[in-house]
């Protein structure tokens, strides 16, 4: 896993449990087949926005915290 990161917003948490409820193991490549339409058309912020759903997503696979929890 890479490096912990901060989920950005309750709309970027509901967009992964959605996908990982529909789409199961193929949540995150879901996530980054969303993106890439974005990405062809130059739309910055839907693709970085589908990107951070698919780490979103990665993360919340992991079965233990990976650190110090707050």
């Amino acid at each position: 896993m890479h490096d912990q990161f901060p989920v950005a917003d309750r709309d970027t948490l509901d967009q992964a449990t959605e996908l990982l409820a529909c789409y199961g193991d193929y949540a995150a490549s879901e996530a980054a087949n969303r993106a890439d339409p974005s990405r062809a058309l130059g739309n910055v912020l839907h693709f970085c926005r589908w990107r951070q759903v698919e780490r979103t997503i990665e993360m919340l696979r992991v079965p233990a915290a990976p650190g110090t929890v707050h």
